[in-house]
C-alpha cells in the first residue's frame, strides 16, 4: 500500500506539532510556510527529517497530498486554499489530526473571552490533584506533539473557532462553553450566525455519557441551546437561577453536581468574569472526581494569566494595567466592568468590524480620558467624540504610555485594553504587552 500523503500549511506551532505526529506515524510529510519559519521550528523539523518550504506554497508539491492539515491562522480565501478546495483534497485542523492518536480525555474550552484563564486554571487545579495533564491548543504545547512525544491521561485544550471549524471526529469529554459575543466576523462573512455555530462544534460527537458546561446567562448560548439536540449531560452556571450547577451564593462560589455539592469562599482571582470562569474550571474538576479540598486550594493559589488584567507597576500613584490580551470589544468590556478608579484607556489596534457601542456606556462613566493608539484611529475619533473625554492619538507604546501618564493623576488608573487586533503597529498582543511593561518599568 502506497504511503499517504499529508501536507501541512503553516510551520508555527501547530504546523510543527502535527508534522512531527505525522512522520511518527509513518505518513510521508511535506510542510509549507507562506511566511518565514522561525528557527526553533526549522530545528524541531529537521531533527525528524521532515521536508520544508518557507516563503512560498508550491502547488505541485502541496495539491498532490491525501490530506492536508491547516493552521487555524489561514483563512479558506487564501489562494492555495481555493486550490486545495478546487481540487476536493480534505483539510482539517491539528487538533482533528491529533485526536485519532490518543485515547486521554479532552477537556475542551472556548468563548470569546476568558478562555485562556479558564484553560490555564482548569490545567492548574487537574496538576494540583497529581492528574497526568497536557495543557494545549491555544495556550501551551502542540497537542499534535504532545500525542505524539509524551503520555498523558488528560489534556486541558483552548479552542479558538478557528481551530473548531476543521474539526470532524474529534470528541470532547467535557466541552465548555463561556460566551459568545461578535468576534472574528471578519472571518465569518461578517454573519454572527456562521460564528455561532463554530462555537458550538464543541459539542460536536458528545454522547451521553460526556458534559457540556456552560454560562446560563448569555443569551445567544441560550436561545441556540433551544435549537440543537445536544445528547452530553447539561451543566450550566450562571451567578443565580434555579437548576445551576454552579452560582453565587451570598458571595460564595457554590459547586453543586450529582455527585458533590461544596462552597468556595476564596479566589484569587479577581472580578466578576473570574468568578465565572472559577465557575467553569471548578465544575470541569469536579466532574473528573478531584477532590474538593484540592479544587478549593488550586482556586486560592492560582497566579492568573499574563496579558489579561494583569497588574504591571504602581508609579506617583498611578497604576498601569495590562489588557493586551483584550482583542475584541466584549473583553474590554469585561476589563472597563473591573475598575473602581479615574481610567486613562488606552485602545486601538486593526479593527475587526469592531461594534464599540456594547462599552460606550462604561467608557462614558469610568474613563476621564482616551489614548488610541494604531496606525488609523479615525474610526475610534468619529465613534467616540461625542462623548466629549479628552483624547491623544500614539503611534508607538512609548508615545501612548507618555501622553497617558501626563493625562493621569495620583489615584487614576492607566488601563491598556485594546478592543483590537495588534498587527498593525505590534508583532502580536504578547508583544504589544511587553512593550506596555517595559515602557511603565521604564517611568
Amino acid at each position: 500500500m502506497d504511503q499517504k500523503r499529508i501536507v501541512i500549511l503553516g510551520g508555527g506551532e501547530s504546523g510543527t506539532g502535527a508534522a512531527v505526529l505525522a512522520k511518527l506515524k509513518n505518513y510521508d510529510v511535506f510542510l509549507s510556510d507562506k511566511s518565514p519559519i522561525s528557527d526553533k521550528y526549522k530545528e524541531v523539523l529537521n531533527k525528524y527529517d521532515i521536508e520544508w518550504e518557507e516563503m512560498q506554497h508550491t502547488p505541485e508539491k502541496i495539491l498532490n497530498a491525501d490530506e492536508i492539515i491547516k493552521s487555524p491562522g489561514i483563512p479558506e480565501t487564501a489562494p492555495i486554499m481555493i486550490e486545495v478546495i478546487k481540487k476536493g483534497i480534505p483539510y482539517i485542523s491539528e487538533i482533528e489530526f491529533a485526536g485519532r492518536f490518543t485515547n486521554a480525555k479532552m477537556i475542551c474550552i472556548t468563548g470569546s473571552n476568558g478562555k485562556t484563564t479558564t484553560t490555564l486554571l482548569t490545567y492548574h487545579i487537574l496538576k494540583k490533584a497529581g492528574l497526568k495533564v497536557g495543557l494545549a491548543g491555544n495556550v501551551g504545547k502542540s497537542l499534535a506533539m504532545q500525542v505524539a512525544t509524551e503520555d498523558y491521561d488528560y489534556y486541558v485544550v483552548e479552542l479558538s473557532s478557528f481551530q473548531l471549524d476543521n474539526m470532524y471526529d474529534f470528541k470532547a469529554n467535557v466541552a465548555v462553553l463561556l460566551n459568545i459575543t461578535p468576534d472574528h466576523l471578519d472571518r465569518y462573512d461578517y454573519e454572527i450566525q456562521k460564528y455561532i455555530d463554530s462555537k458550538f462544534r464543541i459539542t460536536r460527537n458528545q454522547t451521553e455519557s460526556d458534559a457540556f458546561i456552560f454560562w446560563n446567562d448569555d443569551p445567544i448560548i441560550r436561545k441556540e441551546i433551544g435549537k440543537l439536540p445536544i445528547k452530553s449531560k447539561c451543566f450550566p452556571f450562571g451567578e443565580k437561577g434555579d437548576n445551576l450547577n454552579a452560582f453565587l451564593d451570598h458571595n460564595h462560589l457554590v459547586v453543586k453536581t450529582p455527585e458533590n455539592e461544596f462552597e468556595v469562599d476564596h479566589i484569587a482571582l479577581e472580578g466578576k468574569h473570574n468568578m465565572l470562569n472559577s465557575m467553569a474550571a471548578s465544575l470541569s474538576a469536579n466532574l473528573l472526581d478531584i477532590k474538593k479540598e484540592e479544587i478549593k486550594e488550586a482556586l486560592a493559589d492560582f497566579q492568573g494569566v499574563e496579558h489579561r488584567m494583569e497588574n504591571v507597576a504602581t508609579v506617583n500613584g498611578i497604576q498601569y494595567i495590562n489588557d493586551s490580551k483584550a482583542t475584541n470589544v466584549n473583553s474590554c468590556w469585561y476589563a472597563l466592568q473591573c475598575m473602581n478608579k479615574p481610567t486613562v484607556l488606552i485602545i486601538g489596534g486593526k479593527d475587526k468590524g469592531n461594534d464599540y457601542s456594547e462599552i460606550e456606556q462604561l467608557v462614558n462613566d469610568k474613563v476621564k480620558a482616551m489614548i488610541f493608539l494604531g496606525a488609523d484611529n479615525t474610526k475610534l475619533i468619529e465613534y467616540f467624540s461625542h462623548l466629549e473625554k479628552p483624547f491623544k492619538e500614539a503611534k508607538s507604546m512609548n508615545e501612548a504610555i507618555e501622553e497617558a501618564t501626563d493625562m493621569a493623576e495620583k489615584g487614576d488608573v492607566v488601563l491598556l485594553s485594546p478592543c483590537c487586533a495588534s498587527f498593525d503597529l505590534f508583532k502580536s498582543y504578547e508583544d504589544r504587552g511587553e512593550q506596555f511593561k517595559k515602557c511603565v518599568k521604564n517611568l
